[in-house]
């Protein structure tokens, strides 16, 4: 099981590669942020600055529908932000 689950892309997380060269991953919960950084220099063969993480837990949803009332929760993950050296980048869309 790997530590990385995968990249966050989003319009705010590519602002923040461009200008901050910061960038997010879900990750595994159980996952430190020395394992995380490891894992990313691994990976992507880059130097890595500092790790920030996030926990976010699952949020209750409910609707309505013709049966009443369906419940249900959304799921728990953990969010890591790297942050790279200066002149290091990453490109999620180079094997597209």
């Amino acid at each position: 099981m790997g530590i990385i689950v995968k990249p966050i892309i989003t319009e705010k997380m590519t602002e923040k590669g461009e200008k901050l060269n910061q960038f997010g991953f879900i990750v595994n919960k159980h996952a430190n942020k020395l394992q995380i950084k490891s894992e990313v220099e691994e990976l992507y063969g880059i130097e890595v600055l500092s790790v920030n993480t996030m926990n976010y837990s699952g949020k209750n949803k409910s609707r309505n529908s013709k049966s009443g009332v369906i419940s249900g929760k959304s799921n728990a993950f953990k969010k890591a932000i790297v942050t790279l050296a200066e002149g290091e980048s990453i490109d999620f869309f180079s094997n597209i």
